[in-house]
């Protein structure tokens, strides 16, 4: 059982976060006078969407592994999967691979027909980036971004709302930024068993090959999140959405910041990129992600909050 739930990777199911964060805006923008009964049907569509593509995503995580079985073995982490080391046979990962991207298929679908059409976008791109495009630097992440746009867009037409193109850009860019540090992480930590004696044959697919390379996309894509952020936050489509509640979320910049830099410490030496497994060893990270939903939370949904910004603060 322990060989089917690292393949299949619940732990991952947290990426998916990006399908909610439509609803999240939807009702900080909508006042206190939604219908209950509005809201109910609005977060069942939405959990059976989230539920969709956490079984796309965990077939598509056990497709991946089959394919690039031969590969991972010469890596120090990654030869430690399921399909890698033997545990499970290709052909069965291959096939609970696609059995759960079908019943994902079929949940969205159930939702609507947008949704539907969304989520098997999502399983085409991901079948372009594991046949052709992974060994393609810079292409790759931009691919493996663009999957996460997809799953906020489904979060929207779930709901049956239209998605902000400012809330596109910020998921690209940060999810840019996560795929580099993803690459970072794989990188280090094969040096890291070279140092320590082991043989290493693994090279990077896409030919990441050097740590400048990595450090120069790794910061464009950085800068790129937190500008892109701070000008939404400031932007008029946010004041008109949320007034003065705009300004709170641009003065939770810096733990933005913070985050960027915790994630790439942790990719340059090395550590884990999963992102349970990152929470739980880093607690600086935990609890700046803590503070920074919570400023969330009280400048978008917490009445004294805006008379306090807008009291202060210059429009």
């Amino acid at each position: 059982m322990t060989k089917w739930v690292s393949l299949l990777r619940p732990g991952d199911w947290v990426k998916n976060i990006f399908v909610l964060l439509p609803m999240v805006f939807w009702l900080s923008s909508q006042g206190r006078d939604i219908p209950s009964d509005v809201v109910v049907q609005k977060w069942g569509a939405l959990l059976v969407a989230l539920l969709a593509f956490c079984l796309t995503a965990s077939g598509i995580y056990a497709i991946n592994d089959a394919l690039d079985a031969a590969e991972d073995r010469k890596h120090p982490i990654k030869r430690m999967r399921p399909v890698a080391s033997g545990a499970i046979r290709v052909p069965a990962a291959l096939g609970a691979g696609a059995l759960l991207v079908l019943v994902g298929a079929l949940l969205a679908w159930r939702v609507n027909a947008n949704t539907g059409v969304i989520l098997l976008s999502y399983v085409g791109l991901q079948l372009l980036y594991n046949l052709y495009f992974k060994v393609t630097p810079f292409v790759d992440v931009a691919i493996v971004a663009s999957g996460f746009c997809l799953r906020a867009a489904a979060g929207a037409t779930s709901i049956q709302v239209q998605i902000s193109i400012w809330l596109v850009l910020c998921v690209f860019f940060l999810t840019l930024f996560l795929g580099f540090t993803k690459r970072l992480c794989d990188k280090a930590s094969a040096e890291n068993a070279v140092k320590h004696g082991e043989i290493m044959h693994w090279k990077s697919r896409a030919g990441y090959d050097t740590r400048d390379e990595l450090n120069w996309l790794l910061a464009l894509s950085a800068c790129l999140v937190l500008v892109t952020y701070l000008m939404y936050t400031l932007s008029e489509h946010a004041n008109g959405l949320y007034g003065s509640r705009a300004f709170g979320l641009a003065l939770l910049t810096p733990f933005v910041a913070i985050s960027i830099h915790r994630f790439y410490r942790r990719a340059n030496l090395g550590l884990s990129d999963k992102p349970l497994q990152t929470l739980t060893e880093d607690r600086v990270l935990l609890g700046v992600i803590v503070l920074y939903f919570l400023g969330a939370y009280l400048s978008l949904y917490y009445p004294p909050m805006e008379r306090l910004l807008s009291a202060m603060l210059f429009r």
